[in-house]
């Protein structure tokens, strides 16, 4: 088709991708809580579902053993390449629902983006891809294999096992990964370099039993306060890691301006940034590391009693270029070392995810370049992030020789993964309309 062809085709599904999409957020699919396995379930049958009916030739709901996920199959015009396209569907926790200006699972529009949990990260992606491929009225002008997974917000600790048990099934020449960001809501990025993930929980043991604090306390240690020294020794005064013998990478991209960086992140007043190195430095090219909950009473339960246990999750991201089981042990070999006073230490490792660099060079990323600046108005820039992807560094692995292009349907303020949450719905079809162009040039 030509150009306006495609783009009035896109134009004309928006709105059935809309209202799929909203219907979508409306379903909460948080992956790290058993009590949604049916919500994610539920969600990857309405997918398959819809699939379907955007012309698949065959749809199937796949497991290994943890949460489902679809593959729907396009086949290949003669002499076409095959193009995977790759979203998710699982969800992060809201965090504090109270919280949210309007409910995280009520999709709400508020001045061109529509708010809600999974509406950026990353049901838009699903929606985009069948909007994409109903625009082209079921009959894609390449092949098509759609991979919807269910698990990413967990690390995709199933992928490998899907991976061996349908390896010529997910077979394609070209990857296009739709989980990532965009440099802002008229600039398109192709993201080149993603950090790994390996996480972890950490338990401080103390006593047998919760003592009284006013009798032993002065003389007895407290789990908490122990786990939160030992916390306290996983950062320099710098902010940097302190876990010794993670690598660090350079980076020659220009530092954004700080006022703007510290309104993109809602930092308070006088509140500082920590690490040394560029921004870029620190979001894309060294560890990170947090703790993302902790295992306490609640201030509301707190009682004066000195603590038998406690326990923390932390969260460690990786440069690319590093091993991450090698970086897990490193972290639980951390952990275990600076304890004090000799209190018992147990850690239990999570999910553990690689990180990925990749050159954008190539015919694939020629011809992204052209219809990306086409639906956008502007060049595409290249850009590395701070989140961490695991399926793409599993698929590169597993397929070699395909090209992975990473794209995203989020901005600077879409607040994946926080509260209000939201995806800017001008930008989408934007991105709707440079998928349906790449198709159209890889054909």
């Amino acid at each position: 088709m030509e150009t306006s062809a495609v783009q009035d085709a896109v134009r004309r599904e928006m709105p059935r991708a809309r209202a799929d999409l909203e219907a979508m957020v409306r379903v909460p699919t948080i992956s790290a809580d058993p009590a949604h396995a049916g919500d994610v379930a539920a969600a990857c049958d309405r997918a398959a579902e819809l699939a379907r009916e955007a012309g698949a030739a065959d749809v199937q709901v796949i497991s290994a053993g943890g949460q489902p996920a679809v593959v729907a199959t396009w086949p290949a015009p003669e002499g076409a390449p095959t193009v995977l396209l790759y979203a998710h569907l699982d969800v992060q926790p809201t965090g504090p629902a109270e919280e949210w200006t309007s409910g995280p699972f009520d999709p709400t529009e508020r001045d061109g983006r529509l708010y809600g949990r999974g509406a950026a990260d990353d049901k838009a992606g699903v929606l985009m891809h069948l909007a994409v491929l109903r625009a082209f009225d079921g009959r894609p002008p390449v092949g098509v294999v759609l991979f919807l997974e269910g698990e990413e917000e967990i690390g995709s600790p199933t992928l490998p096992a899907l991976l061996a048990e349908h390896r010529e099934l997910l077979r394609s020449d070209v990857i296009v990964i739709a989980d990532s960001g965009n440099a802002s809501v008229e600039v398109p990025a192709f993201t080149t370099s993603l950090r790994g993930l390996v996480d972890l929980c950490v338990e401080v043991r103390v006593l047998e039993r919760p003592v009284h604090s006013g009798v032993f306390g002065g003389a007895v240690p407290d789990a908490l306060t122990a786990l939160c020294r030992l916390l306290a020794t996983l950062h320099d005064e710098a902010g940097d890691v302190a876990v010794e013998g993670l690598p660090s990478n350079p980076s020659q991209a220009p530092d954004p301006t700080v006022e703007v960086f510290r309104a993109d992140a809602g930092l308070l007043e006088g509140v500082q940034l920590i690490g040394t190195g560029s921004i870029p430095e620190r979001l894309w090219h060294k560890p990170a590391l947090a703790v993302l909950g902790m295992d306490v009473p609640s201030i509301a339960a707190a009682s004066n009693v000195l603590l038998p246990r406690a326990r923390a999750k932390v969260s460690l991201r990786l440069a690319p270029g590093t091993d991450e089981h090698a970086a897990l042990k490193l972290l639980s070999d951390h952990l275990t070392a600076h304890a004090e006073w000799g209190c018992q230490v147990e850690v239990t490792p999570g999910s553990v995810g690689g990180a990925f660099a990749l050159e954008a060079t190539g015919d694939v990323y020629d011809k992204a370049r052209v219809a990306f600046e086409t639906a956008y108005g502007n060049a595409p820039v290249e850009a590395g992030i701070g989140g961490s992807i695991p399926f793409i560094a599993e698929f590169a692995r597993t397929y070699p020789g395909a090209t992975v292009l990473v794209t995203g349907v989020g901005d600077p303020a879409s607040r994946w993964h926080g509260i209000d949450e939201s995806l800017h719905l001008g930008m989408w079809e934007r991105a709707c309309l440079a998928e349906a162009l790449l198709l159209e040039s890889l054909a």
